[in-house]
Parts: structure tokens; C-alpha cells; sequence
């Protein structure tokens, strides 16, 4: 098992070498800094899992030790714990505004500072690992954030909409109450612009958050969002998910990947949108509906949709989409089998969609 790296920033020697010697007895390694000065350079050049740090030293106090790895994109996600020689709230609800993770009052016993430490490794490595893309998962990802955010008076329970193929989720411009979390089924996201003409800009599948855009924006939807299939529908009031993002580092840092991750799929499919032939799209997102929606098992590469569905994924008329798609079978690359559109061959389908 992989020994636990330590980082531990106090000014004072006894404290200091105290504290190192509980925590090597506990089978963790431990690199010691004497002010918060050196403690950055420590974190930045060694990036531990878990940094212990006083809040009053000379030089450089905590505050401005969370400040400066909070900003360093290595550093940020690092659980954090103050050691505050004050019990004071107002030292406290400063360093939690500013990112900590915890923190622990001076002097302290030797269980709780094992048990914190114990704790944010677990939660932190979950955090890092992810969740499963089930309700199961979402749950455990709420319960996690929340027991160690203290929100203990957010409910527990759960409720559920259950969704009709082709029924609105949302309307672009609507001001979302809730975030919803896909259980099962398929939906898409989309834009129309002044012909009316529809633009998908987003697959969901079970596992997928929708709507939490509004949420860290803080205003309207930019899109709707409709079933393509029957669709249930976990709802996250918008008050608690703002809560645990604003309160707890780990689930902002999750979401923040998530919106990278949106970002850069909307960019790519802008760029496919201006440069990419008819028949390069559609091979592009059968390959993406294929891997978002398709089963797990390799023999089954079957992808179920309406051809105005896949149209206006594509972006294109529903005749210029039939047309690609004939070419396609043409070229043995697909087949039709129903509605259910079968991808013969995944690396000639994987050329074509990457040929620039």
C-alpha cells in the first residue's frame, strides 16, 4: 500500500516535531516546514496527499499559504487542515470561506488529528476515484460531500420525475428550480435559432447531471432539453447543490471538470460544424451515441434512434442525413435494422470521422 505523504507547516519546533513524530508512528511520511513561505515550495515540489498548516506564522500566515496553493492548479486539490491555536469562529468560518477542508484546535488529541487525517485521505481518494454513474452514486457522491461539510440539514431523500420519450425536461430561458440527475434513459440538449432550426448540443445518459449550468451561472438555461426515450429523473434542489458548491472544494473541483469536459465538446463540435463534411458527422456521432448510450458488450454495437433525432444531432436536414446514411451502407461501414442502427465497422467508421 502506498504510504501517505504529509506535509506539516508550524512555526513551532516542539509543536512540530511532536506532531511529525504521532504522525510517522501512525505509518505516514512526513515533510516538515518551519513557516508558510517554505511550506508552499515544499507543496509545489513534493505535492503531498494531505497538508496539516498553522494559521498564525510569521512571514506567511495560512490564510495566505490556502491562498497560494488554492490557486496552483497542482496544489488545489490537495486536502487542506488548519491548526488554529484559537478556537474561535471567526478564524474558523475565514478558513473554510477560503477552501479548508477542516481544521483542528490546538492542543488536540492524538485520536482526532489521526481520525481528520484518516478521513479527508478517504473522502479525498473516493473524490478522486469518482462515483458510480447510478442513483447509488450519486447518494454516496451527496452523503460524502455533505458529512464533512457539516449541511446536515439538507434531506436525504431523493425525489423522482419520470420523463415520456420526446416530453421537454426544460425550456431554453426557463429559470431552473432544480438540477436533475439522469437514472435512466437518454436525453439531448439543444438550441433553435430564428428559422427554427434545431441544434443538439449535449447527450445525457444515466449518470449525466442536467441543468447544473444555470446553477453555477446563476441565471436562466441557455438550452432545452427533451427525452429521446422514456427517462427517470433524479431532482437536486438548486439550493442544496449550491450549498455543497460553495462549501465543499471537492465537489466544486468535480464540477469544474465536468464543465471543462462540456466545454471542450462544444468547441469540437463547432469546429466539425464549419469544417466537417455531411458524412463526417454522422460517423462522428454514431461513434459518440454508440459510446455514451450502446451497450457494454463489444459484439453488440447497435445504436437506437429516429432519423430526425440523429438529424438534428448532426445538424443537418433529415434528407441530407438519409442520404449520408445510404452512403454509409454502401461503403459496409453500417446497417440498418429497424430503428436500431448497427455499426458494422467501428475503426472504418473511427477513419472516416477522424479524416481531416
Amino acid at each position: 500500500m502506498h504510504m501517505k505523504n504529509i506535509l506539516l507547516i508550524e512555526d513551532d519546533k516542539d509543536m512540530r516535531e511532536n506532531t511529525a513524530e504521532i504522525l510517522e508512528l501512525a505509518n505516514y511520511r512526513v515533510m516538515k516546514a518551519e513557516n508558510g513561505k517554505r511550506g508552499v515550495e515544499l507543496a509545489r515540489k513534493d505535492l503531498p496527499d494531505l497538508i496539516l498548516c498553522d494559521i498564525m506564522m510569521p512571514e506567511l500566515d495560512g490564510y495566505g499559504v490556502l491562498h497560494l496553493l488554492g490557486r496552483d492548479p497542482h496544489t488545489a486539490e490537495v486536502p487542506f487542515i488548519f491548526l488554529s491555536a484559537k478556537a474561535e469562529r471567526s478564524d474558523v468560518r475565514k478558513g473554510m470561506e477560503l477552501g479548508a477542508d477542516d481544521y483542528l484546535t490546538k492542543p488536540f488529541e492524538e485520536s482526532e488529528l489521526l481520525n481528520a487525517i484518516e478521513g479527508r485521505l478517504k473522502r479525498s481518494d473516493l473524490f478522486r476515484k469518482g462515483f458510480e454513474r447510478s442513483m447509488d452514486g450519486l447518494n454516496a457522491f451527496l452523503e460524502s460531500a455533505r458529512g464533512m461539510s457539516a449541511l446536515n440539514d439538507i434531506a436525504s431523500d431523493r425525489k423522482l420525475r419520470s420523463v415520456a420519450r420526446k416530453e421537454m425536461i426544460f425550456h431554453e430561458g426557463d429559470d431552473l428550480r432544480s438540477v436533475y440527475f439522469v437514472q435512466s434513459g437518454k436525453v439531448r440538449s439543444f438550441k433553435v435559432n430564428n428559422d427554427g432550426k434545431e441544434l443538439v448540443t449535449g447527450l445525457f445518459g444515466p449518470g449525466d447531471f442536467l441543468g447544473y449550468m444555470s446553477v453555477l451561472e446563476g441565471g436562466r438555461v441557455s438550452e432545452g432539453a427533451e427525452a429521446l426515450e422514456d427517462t427517470e429523473l433524479a431532482i437536486i434542489p438548486r439550493e442544496e447543490l449550491q450549498a455543497l458548491l460553495y462549501r465543499d472544494r471537492d465537489v466544486s473541483m468535480r464540477f469544474i471538470k465536468m464543465l471543462t469536459r462540456e466545454v471542450k465538446e462544444k468547441e469540437q463540435q463547432l469546429l466539425n460544424l464549419a469544417y466537417t463534411s455531411v458524412r463526417q458527422r454522422v460517423a462522428q456521432a454514431l461513434i459518440r451515441l454508440h459510446a455514451r448510450y450502446g451497450p457494454n458488450e463489444p459484439s453488440n454495437l447497435g445504436v437506437q434512434i429516429s432519423r430526425e433525432d440523429l438529424a438534428t444531432i448532426v445538424g443537418t436536414a433529415t434528407e441530407s442525413l438519409i442520404r449520408a446514411l445510404t452512403d454509409l451502407k454502401d461503403a459496409g461501414l453500417i446497417e440498418s435494422r429497424g430503428r436500431e442502427i448497427h455499426l458494422k465497422d467501428l475503426k472504418g467508421l473511427e477513419r472516416l470521422a477522424n479524416d481531416h
